[in-house]
Order: structure tokens, then sequence, then C-alpha cells
């Protein structure tokens, strides 16, 4: 495969609503005991970046019929359909059809983020506000950009306000407490979160122009709390 084959993948993930979101090749074997039978030369990660993608889902079947995890359905769909145009296998973040794999490792191989202080992956051009829906193992060695070294954005940063921004400090060097954090957003005091999103998120100083809009944040702080239900 080239070069060209790659930027026609990218086209088409365009024009159905996601983008390309890097990719790499796996060591010989390595990811094929997820996938008996099927032998896994490259994997290209595929998602959101900022607001650009968001009106896609908006205007979908699954935004509107009311039905559980519309988002996620909507993805598979998508991916799925990209999966049988390119005769690859489709995966997701949460799992079937499929073992789940780290999506956070996999990202990591493949475009220039790093780990930020809120445990999110951080992009230079994208900061805090990008998303992985589900990427693609191919059975073809398809030729990728190069990945450029980079340093992160959250080096730079000595004041690091995602940290200090959080009204119950869910962020800790011992990691994250889930617990807290979704009893705040449900609480009278947590209206800012649930209508405006997280604030250690909004806190962090990097690609302010691509922030989520209002009916994302609030998509997105609604399926949180959900998820985050006892």
């Amino acid at each position: 495969m080239t070069v060209i084959q790659f930027d026609e993948l990218c086209r088409r993930a365009n024009a159905l609503g996601l983008a390309v979101r890097g990719g790499f090749h796996p060591q010989p074997g390595e990811l094929d005991r997820h996938l008996p039978g099927f032998s896994v030369r490259t994997v290209v990660m595929l998602g959101f970046t900022g607001g650009a993608q968001w009106n896609f889902f908006k205007l979908s079947p699954e935004a509107a019929d009311r039905l559980p995890d519309p988002l996620d359905r909507w993805s598979r769909r998508i991916i799925g359909s990209l999966a049988r145009e390119w005769r690859a296998a489709d995966i997701y973040p949460n799992g079937p059809p499929w073992p789940p794999l780290s999506f956070q490792g996999l990202a990591l191989r493949g475009e220039p983020v790093h780990r930020s202080p809120i445990g999110l992956l951080i992009h230079p051009a994208w900061g805090l506000w990008h998303a992985y829906r589900g990427a693609l193992l191919m059975p073809d060695r398809l030729e990728l950009p190069n990945v450029e070294d980079s340093v992160s954005p959250c080096d730079g940063c000595a004041a690091r306000p995602c940290l200090s921004a959080c009204p119950v400090n869910a962020f800790q060097p011992g990691g994250y407490d889930v617990a807290a954090c979704v009893a705040h957003v449900r609480s009278a005091a947590g209206v800012d979160c649930r209508e405006r999103g997280c604030r250690a998120r909004n806190a962090c100083p990097v690609a302010p122009g691509s922030r989520y809009g209002a009916s994302q944040t609030r998509f997105h702080m609604r399926a949180f709390l959900r998820a985050g239900a006892p």
C-alpha cells in the first residue's frame, strides 16, 4: 500500500465524520493473539478532533432515536463500514467485538500525544479536546506518515491549572477520585461542571479554540454521570 492509499483512507473517514488519528506498524504477531486467524500489519486510530466532527453524530439517526449509547452505536456503524471497505478488523475502547486493548497505549504509538497531569492524553494542536472512537486493525502494511517527535505541552506549564481547578481535588498523584468527582457533578454545587464541562479540562491553556461546544459538552457530561452510576 502507498501514502496515496493512506490519504484516501483519511478522506473517506473525514467524509463519514471521523478523523484519522495516526497509526503504527505493530511488531510481527504482536496483536494477532487478539484476532485468531488474522495477521495485523497496520493499526489506524480514528476519532474526534475538537468539535470538527460533532455535527456528523448530532445529525445521525443514533442521536435522535433515544436508545442507549448513541455515540458508541454511531461509532460502531461508521467504523464498521470503514473496516468492511478496507478489509480490516474494527476495535473500540470499550471492548467487543474483540478483546479490549489500551487505546491510550495504542494512541501514544501513533501520533504526538502525551499523558497530561489529569490522565487524559494531550495533543499539541488539539490540547485535551479530542477523543478516540475506535481503530482499524489492517492485514496489509499501509505506508504511514512519519510521527515527529514532540515535547508535551504540559512540560512548559509551571502553574498546571488543571490540577488546582477541580473543586473537589479529584486529581491526585495517587490517581483520580472518580467517586468524589461524580458526587460533586451530581450535586447542586456541580451545575457549572454539568453544563460547562470539567473545570480541570477547561482550565488547560492549550488549544482553547478547540474546546467542545455546548451540546457536545453537555452530552459527554451526562454520559459521564451515567457511567459513574453506582
